[in-house]
């Protein structure tokens, strides 16, 4: 302010050069400093000459003339009439006291004139933040004002608040213009926020300076939403940082932060959708994880949608598109649904027996640690009479108990298994009739295989026998004792094994078996009669032993390395796995393998099937 006061005390000293000093150094007379008039710029802003400049207008006046002049300066007044033309007021009272100096009520009229211009201009100033033409008039009053009264205090303070006006005005239109160039400021470093500090200094609160700094921070703020819109999150972040350094206390960006983060949420949920959606196309593995570092990058650590589409790839890694556990039927192409099937989890275990357990031979070792990378499905139960039905149904399969006219029954009479004729596939093991729940027994390994493709066929799935490796670790579940239940007898329920308290319809007990332990069967029992093992199969350790895919070899010296069956071509030996109902303990411990002949039929073997995933 001091600055301004200086510089309107050189303009006031300018104007009064420009009144026509005599050469003397003495003041002129009043009426000459009154009819003095020039052109003066406020701030050096020449471009503004013209409405800075009041040229009096001239008014002759006669002597008859000079009542007729006082009334009609008094009506100009009363009409608000002041400077425009020879009829205004202030022009018709200077041209009365031309004429007579001492007239005490032109005088009087002239003060009420400074006092009426003064409001005027005061009421201009009012809209000149915002409007040309208010701040137009307001300099003409200026101009008149100055001309008429240069040394007035009134006159004195309305010119430093054109100025101050004018200083405003410059500074928002610069402002303006360099919002409209997109020349914010933001890093404190020139722009449209320097020249806005500066007018909020020379007037706090200034209305059109305000509303600037508000278009600033809203331009910052559609860059944080035009970033956001790009998936670009963190720019997002520091556009809407920069902008809430201009208006803290607005509130207005804290919005703006809420609404960006609802786009971030629902742009990560739509990633995780997709990533998802996608891992069961043609190379959807890489895909998805295409889509997870997409997510990742505008994600917060820790994020949710994050972790579960990263779960999602691990598991379709692993197993596809299910989950461990996970139990499904797969539609048949004739109509019906194939085996129930269990997603059996991925891990690692050491297969065949130890050298110090009990019961245990060297076809069971040596011991090899096999790795699962993946997940595969077995079916929940060993395939029944009733699914076996189904297949033979359908294709007219002749099964080998069925060509060759008999197979390996139970004979009470003897307490052995003897051939017995007309026995097959629809017979129980004592040769009876099979209820369809039963397991399907009088199979050969080719029989078995036979089925397994004809799922294929009809399910598009790739299902199989499951190798060695696969049999063994979905049995253990983890486990690395001689049972899947530890080394002792089988707890009750756990499946139907030889059992001493077991008794045959004749009243025949087995001579090697688990002690204290029974079962109320002799003979297979229904599927999923006994409780699942931890990953949800069924009587894999008892009930029937079953086949698997590989072909028989005296231990596992050059075996795979990995979980795949281990075949040779022409091989006519294959090997079966589990404990059955009339296995001895030995034959039940979990690491128990044996071979038969591919074609071999009896009361003891069936099977069940596995699934690619």
């Amino acid at each position: 302010m001091r600055t301004q006061a200086l510089l309107i005390a050189m303009l006031i000293a300018m104007l009064c050069a420009s009144c026509g000093r005599e050469p003397d150094g003495d003041a002129p007379a009043p009426e000459e400093a009154v009819a003095a008039s020039g052109s003066v710029t406020i701030s050096g802003d020449d471009s503004q000459a013209d409405s800075l400049t009041w040229n009096r207008p001239q008014v002759a006046l006669d002597e008859e003339e000079l009542d007729q002049a006082r009334e009609q300066a008094g009506e100009a007044l009363e009409d608000g009439r002041l400077y425009e033309d020879d009829g205004s007021a202030i022009p018709l009272y200077l041209a009365l006291l031309d004429s007579d100096a001492g007239n005490e009520e032109a005088a009087a009229g002239l003060e009420r004139a400074r006092e009426r211009l003064l409001e005027m201009g005061a009421e201009a100033l009012d809209a000149a933040g915002e409007d040309a033409d208010a701040l137009s008039n307001a300099r003409r009053v200026a101009a008149v004002a100055r001309g008429v009264w240069p040394e007035d205090a009134g006159v004195e303070a309305y010119l430093q608040q054109v100025d101050l006006a004018d200083q405003l005005w410059q500074l928002n239109s610069a402002a303006e213009d360099e919002i409209a160039a997109g020349n914010y400021g933001e890093s404190g470093q020139g722009g449209a926020l320097a020249l806005l500090r500066q007018a909020l200094e020379l007037s706090p609160d200034q209305p059109r300076a305000m509303q600037n700094v508000a278009a600033v921070e809203s331009a910052l703020i559609r860059r944080a939403e035009n970033a956001a819109d790009e998936d670009d999150f963190e720019g997002a972040g520091q556009w809407l940082a920069r902008a809430g350094t201009i208006r803290p206390q607005a509130g207005t960006v804290e919005d703006a932060r809420e609404r960006i983060e609802r786009q971030r949420t629902v742009r990560i949920a739509q990633l995780r959708d997709q990533g998802i959606s996608v891992l069961g196309d043609f190379d959807g593995i890489a895909k998805a994880r295409t889509i997870l570092a997409e997510l990742l990058r505008i994600a917060e650590p820790g994020d949710s949608a994050a972790a579960e589409l990263r779960e999602r790839i691990d598991l379709a890694v692993h197993y596809g598109l299910f989950r461990p556990g996970q139990v499904f039927t797969d539609a048949l192409e004739t109509g019906g649904r194939g085996p129930r099937m269990v997603v059996v989890p991925h891990g690692a275990f050491s297969m065949g027996a130890p050298e110090n357990e009990r019961g245990s031979t060297d076809q069971e070792r040596p011991q090899r640690n096999i790795r699962f990378d993946r997940g595969f499905a077995m079916a929940m139960t060993e395939v029944t009479v009733g699914e076996f039905r189904r297949f033979i149904n359908a294709t007219g399969y002749q099964p080998r108990a069925v060509r060759r006219g008999f197979s390996m029954a139970w004979d009470e009479r003897s307490g052995n298994f003897v051939r017995s004729s007309g026995v097959d596939w629809r017979s129980g093991f004592d040769g009876s009739r099979a209820d369809a729940a039963m397991p399907v027994i009088h199979v050969s390994a080719e029989d078995a295989q036979a089925y397994a493709d004809w799922l294929s066929e009809q399910t598009g799935r790739r299902y199989r026998l499951p190798s060695e490796a696969e049999f063994e670790y979905a049995l253990r579940t983890g486990t690395d004792t001689p049972f899947p239940w530890g080394a002792d007898s089988p707890p009750e329920g756990a499946g139907n094994f030889t059992g001493d308290r077991d008794r045959s319809t004749g009243g025949r007990s087995w001579s090697n078996a688990f002690r204290r332990y029974g079962d109320d069967h002799w003979g297979p029992a229904p599927v999923g009669s006994f409780a699942a093992n931890a990953w949800g199969l069924h009587d894999l350790a008892g009930n029937v032993s079953e086949w698997v895919a590989d072909c028989w070899h005296d231990s596992y010296r050059r075996a795979p390395r990995d979980a795949a069956p281990w075949v040779n071509p022409g091989c006519r030996m294959q090997v079966i796995r589990g404990g059955a109902w009339a296995s001895s303990p030995e034959q039940t411990r979990s690491a128990w393998r044996a071979p038969a002949e591919r074609d071999t039929t009896n009361a003891r073997i069936g099977f069940r099937v596995v699934r690619d995933l």
